[in-house]
């Protein structure tokens, strides 16, 4: 059996753990688009089904489109069902993220870079703490992302950032706080997405433009569920321990041994850039966190 047989299975076994998830927690919403996000440019562009489940975005070269939460959130997990614009997709981006919105913002980032046929999406993240941002990592994913809804997760705590693909952890930004290294532990942020033209930079470095015989380009959105605390004005509500903030508890406070498993294997086998390993970009003084453990 080969070790990209066996690491299949593995994730199979791993997603049947998880599918068991945390009962004591307070699900803020599960499902309604119509409810809990409004939208913020183009509405002729976004198509929501009649009971809310799902949503859509096109883009043309008329406009993109967005949408964003109605609430803000201090800690919690965030997942997002998402399938991506297929065929020729290059130029495109789709972006889901959590922002401040504030001068010297946080912001924690996924986004989805299209590619020219035949080529594999890439999947960027990226991390703004206190305005600074720059932390960029990317990864191919291990499945054809435009086939099918996969489920894309934020969990954010006192202790970490983990970013999820379908429960397996490709990425995790540790709080060094203590250690003089900024961390998104103060305010609160609220969801957004967006589907726009990035085809000066977004694939291959801007070589590859969006092809506008091919669109209109259309990514969509289903299941999410929010389980965060949302923000009231007052950070301590948020930041306590709590059966209701389930993810403040020390179990959560950094990955398992199976995560651990399953990270090292997306950082072996799919990752294609890290910014902590860009000595030149940095001119070899890479960022403190670099040199710090994850986990």
């Amino acid at each position: 059996m080969s070790d990209n047989h066996r690491i299949v299975i593995f994730i199979g076994l791993f997603l049947t753990l998880t599918s068991i998830r945390i009962t004591d927690g307070s699900v803020v919403s599960k499902g309604d688009f119509n409810k809990d996000f409004f939208v913020t440019w183009s509405p002729s562009h976004v198509n929501t089904s009649a009971d809310g489940r799902t949503r859509s975005m096109k883009l043309d070269q008329e406009s993109g489109a967005g949408f964003a939460s109605n609430q803000m959130f201090l800690f919690g997990q965030i997942d997002m069902q998402i399938k991506l614009v297929p065929g020729d997709s290059a130029g495109t981006v789709v972006a889901y993220y959590l922002t401040s919105d504030q001068p010297n913002r946080d912001e924690v980032d996924y986004e989805f870079l299209g590619n020219v046929a035949g080529k594999p999406y890439i999947l960027q993240t990226n991390i703004f703490a206190d305005g600074s941002g720059n932390r960029e990592e990317r990864v191919n994913l291990w499945f054809d992302p435009t086939k099918d809804f996969h489920t894309y997760s934020i969990l954010w705590n006192l202790h970490q950032i983990v970013f999820m693909v379908d429960w397996v952890p490709i990425r995790v930004y540790r709080n060094h706080a203590d250690k003089g290294v900024a961390f998104p532990r103060w305010q609160p942020m609220s969801i957004k997405t967006s589907l726009w033209n990035g085809d000066s930079w977004a694939t291959r470095g801007g070589k590859d433009k969006t092809d506008w015989s091919k669109g209109p380009f259309i990514a969509s959105f289903r299941n999410y569920k929010i389980d965060a605390c949302v923000w009231k004005g007052n950070a301590r509500f948020c930041r306590a321990e709590s059966p209701t903030n389930w993810w403040n508890k020390n179990k959560f406070s950094t990955l398992t041994k199976i995560q651990r498993r399953l990270f090292k294997w997306v950082r072996k086998h799919h990752m294609i850039y890290d910014y902590c390993q860009d000595k030149q970009r940095f001119q070899g003084n890479l960022p403190k966190e670099c040199s710090l453990p994850k986990y």
